[in-house]
C-alpha cells in the first residue's frame, strides 16, 4: 500500500470517529494523564506541539503547564473537535494544524516538548515520524512517545485484532522495538512508564466488525492462553480488556539525527 493511499485510510477513519472518539471516557482516564504530563516534564517556557493530536485531548491537558501548544492532525475532523475542546475549556495558548506527522509543517528547532499519544500503531515507518518530530525539536529538549505495546509473544495476535477494528492500523512496536527506534534516532532516554487503559469493545468498532472482533475475543477468553495480550473478559454487558501502553521519553542532544 502506498504511503498516500494509507494517509487517506487514517483520514477516512477518524473523519467518521472524530466526534465519538473525542468523548471516549477512556482517551482522558486521570490516572493514564497524570503519567502521560509527568513525563513530559512541563515547564511554563516549554513551547509544545502534538504530533497527531487528535480531538486535542492531550494538547489542552498540556496547555495549562506551557507556554504555547500547537496540535496538528492530518484528518480535518479532528482539528474541528480539538478547536472546539479549546473553546470548552477557555485555553488561549494554543494553535491547531492540519498537517503530516511525516512532514511536518514546522520549521527546524521549533519546540521544547514534541509529543504523539496513541499514534505510532498507525505510522507505515514510525522511524521517520520520530525523526521528523526530533527535527523540530530543540536541542536538550524532549520528545514523548506513548502507544500500546504489546508483548512479542502477542504482537501478531493483537496486530489482528486491531486491523479488524481499524483499517488504518499497522503494528504496534513492542516496548523493546519502540526503545530502539529512539537508539537509533542517537536519543538519550531519560523516561520508560506505562499503564493498562481498561477499554469496552463495543465502544471502539463499527457494527459491522462487532461478529468478527466478538468471535477473536472469546475464542481467546475461552482458551486461557491471553494469546492477544490485552487480559479480555466477558461483562453483563459484553467484552472489556485493557490494551497495554508504554510511555517513552527521550531528550535530544546535538548529535541526534
Amino acid at each position: 500500500m502506498t504511503v498516500a493511499r494509507h494517509s487517506q485510510l487514517i483520514v477516512d477513519q477518524f473523519t467518521r470517529w472524530a466526534k465519538p472518539f473525542s468523548e471516549l471516557p477512556i482517551h482522558a482516564e486521570a490516572d493514564a494523564m497524570a503519567r502521560t504530563l509527568r513525563a513530559c516534564a512541563l515547564t511554563p517556557d516549554s513551547d509544545v506541539l502534538d504530533v497527531a493530536c487528535g480531538p486535542g485531548i492531550l494538547a489542552c491537558a498540556q496547555a495549562p503547564l506551557s507556554r504555547s501548544v500547537t496540535g496538528v492532525d492530518i484528518t480535518p475532523a479532528m482539528i474541528e473537535q480539538a478547536h472546539a475542546r479549546q473553546a470548552a475549556a477557555g485555553l488561549e495558548n494554543m494553535a491547531w494544524r492540519v498537517g503530516d506527522a511525516i512532514a511536518l509543517p514546522f520549521e527546524s528547532g521549533s519546540f521544547d516538548r514534541v509529543t504523539t499519544r496513541y499514534s505510532f500503531h498507525h505510522m507505515p515507518d514510525p522511524a521517520a515520524t520520530l525523526a521528523e518530530m526530533v527535527r523540530v525539536c530543540r536541542s536538550e529538549g524532549r520528545i514523548v512517545v506513548i502507544d500500546a505495546t504489546p508483548s512479542p509473544e502477542t504482537q501478531a495476535a493483537y496486530d489482528a485484532m486491531e486491523r479488524l477494528r481499524d483499517p488504518s492500523h499497522t503494528s504496534a512496536l513492542t516496548l523493546e522495538q519502540l526503545r530502539e527506534v529512539g537508539r537509533a534516532a542517537g536519543l538519550r532516554e531519560v523516561v520508560v512508564d506505562g499503564y493498562r487503559l481498561e477499554a469496552e469493545l463495543s465502544t471502539l468498532a463499527d457494527l459491522s466488525d462487532m461478529p468478527a472482533l466478538v468471535a477473536m475475543f472469546d475464542a481467546d477468553i475461552a482458551s486461557g492462553q491471553n494469546r492477544i495480550g490485552v487480559g479480555a473478559w466477558r461483562t453483563r454487558d459484553g467484552i472489556n480488556f485493557q490494551f497495554p501502553v508504554s510511555i517513552v521519553a527521550w531528550e535530544r542532544s546535538d548529535a541526534a539525527r
